[in-house]
């Protein structure tokens, strides 16, 4: 669930890269309108994340066609750049954490939450072992002898982004332990560059995302904190958006989208192993399935869910003010 923090730019410019973004990889948005036998497209932007198997085994069992849906998806480099898509109708819906929603919702731009696309389970952060549902982890290297968050006032810590979601999870694990987040020596790394600063210990610490992790403690790293059930806690996290202008042209397919995710996500938490497995062939890993820690694919997305994200951001200093919610989750039929 990693994203860059969205930035605080006119909507004009949102627009311009989605086009950008969409280029090469996607067949490019027309218009959703039914086919002769009744059918409507719908273009999705993800991410290209293994939870996206819920959608794709949905697509598999039928779901989306009951509906009376045709489901065509592209992969975008990241959030920002599918919330761009949406936002200017290149694509009708888009995957995005709650983290660079809430700041693409304070930059003015005209965004709705349509269904729940990814998150954790109701007490995952209250888990004894919370790294087992968390696909983020928070890394020491050895040399450093740090072993607890605690430790790690006036560190270096490496992200692979300023201010983007490990830095945000990361900086509220830090200021749950007593810790400044401020205090921090800051680096940017890709995760690769990451793991390989833990060994030879030119950072103190990384914050890493699976299979990253698993290759951290291979060559060593000591796993401090899992920062990303602890910022979010339980629910919805990844979510399915949609810009205003589809959900005024295209508003019964966004609810025939909205029951088929529904019936998709509620499969996939009962099947998960099938999920996973579709989730590695749509991103062509080559992880297997009992290398991927499961995924937990909520039915609805609540308003807390939001709320929680909004407060720790306005906490943090990564938001100035709390954004306005109201309307914001567009509840399905």
């Amino acid at each position: 669930m990693t994203a860059n923090r969205f930035p605080r730019r006119a909507a004009g410019l949102l627009a311009a890269a989605a086009v950008l973004a969409l280029t090469a990889c996607s067949s490019g948005a027309t218009e959703s309108t039914p086919d002769a036998s009744g059918t409507t497209t719908l273009k999705v932007a993800t991410i290209g994340l293994v939870s996206d198997g819920a959608l794709v085994l949905g697509q598999e069992q039928g779901f989306f066609e009951e509906e009376g849906l045709t489901i065509e998806t592209s992969v975008v480099a990241n959030p920002p750049a599918g919330l761009a898509a949406a936002q200017s109708g290149q694509v009708d819906v888009a995957y995005s954490p709650s983290i660079p929603l809430l700041n693409a919702l304070a930059s003015g731009v005209p965004l709705k939450v349509i269904a729940p696309a990814d998150g954790f389970v109701a007490g995952a952060s209250e888990l004894d072992d919370p790294i087992t549902v968390d696909d983020t982890g928070l890394y020491a290297s050895a040399d450093s002898g740090f072993t607890e968050v605690a430790d790690l006032e006036g560190a270096t810590i490496a992200i692979p982004a300023r201010k983007a979601q490990l830095e945000v999870v990361v900086a509220d694990s830090l200021e749950r332990a007593g810790v400044s987040a401020e205090s921090v020596n800051w680096v940017v790394l890709d995760f690769t560059s990451a793991v390989a600063a833990l060994q030879n210990g030119t950072v103190d610490a990384a914050g890493l995302v699976s299979p990253f992790t698993s290759e951290a403690e291979a060559n060593g790293s000591v796993f401090v904190d899992a920062p990303s059930v602890g910022f979010f806690e339980e629910g919805a996290v990844g979510l399915w958006t949609a810009g205003d202008s589809t959900l005024s042209s295209k508003a019964d397919a966004i609810a025939a989208f909205q029951r088929a995710v529904a019936k998709s996500n509620a499969y996939a938490n009962e099947h998960p192993d099938e999920a996973i497995q579709a989730g590695l062939d749509y991103t062509s890993s080559t992880l297997t399935v009992d290398e991927v820690k499961v995924p937990y694919w909520p039915t609805e997305v609540a308003p807390v869910d939001l709320e929680r994200v909004n407060d720790k951001l306005v906490a943090l200093g990564f938001l100035t003010a709390p954004v306005d919610l109201e309307g914001i989750i567009v509840s399905g039929e």
